[in-house]
């Protein structure tokens, strides 16, 4: 009747049937997800360019000035003055740059450390020295000249 060849290549042909059926069905999975995330991707994006949407007509200045306007005896706001705008340069060191106090300095000054540092400060304050307590230079804004300013002024426009 049926040989043992027979047998195994009835086998054989099972288990390739098998396997091609995992593999289509984990394909069909596959694509299902990727569907599903195209969905996700252009609700994500619908939802952006509807935000954007929204802060342009948030953002609009005779919207604020109006605004301004109704609320000006409880916000009591003030225009910006051009003196209190500062560039990337200006602004004090970052915690990592500044320099570490030296620890033998620490140890020999530590009896008196606390009064002195305390006159020191107040001292410092009073006086604008750029010096702290700890003998650490304090950062200094940088002067601004006028072409700076000028290369400084922000453009406006639509929200893209």
């Amino acid at each position: 009747m049926l040989k043992t060849f027979d047998l195994v290549l009835i086998g054989v042909m099972t288990a390739t049937a098998a396997v091609t059926y995992t593999i289509k069905h984990r394909a069909e999975l596959k694509l299902e997800e990727v569907h599903r995330l195209e969905a996700e991707i252009k609700l994500e994006k619908d939802t952006i360019d509807l935000l954007k949407a929204d802060w342009a007509l948030q953002s609009q200045p005779n919207r604020l000035e109006r605004l301004v306007k109704a609320y000006d005896d409880e916000l009591q706001l003030q225009p910006t003055e051009s003196t209190a705008l500062v560039h990337a340069k200006e602004l004090p060191m970052l915690k990592s740059e500044v320099p570490v106090p030296d620890v033998t300095e620490a140890k020999a000054g530590a009896k008196g450390a606390t009064a002195a540092n305390a006159k020191s400060v107040t001292e410092a304050g009073a006086k604008g020295a750029t010096v702290a307590a700890k003998g650490q230079p304090v950062p200094k804004a940088a002067p601004r000249d006028e072409a700076e300013d000028e290369a400084d002024e922000i453009e406006t426009g639509s929200v893209e």
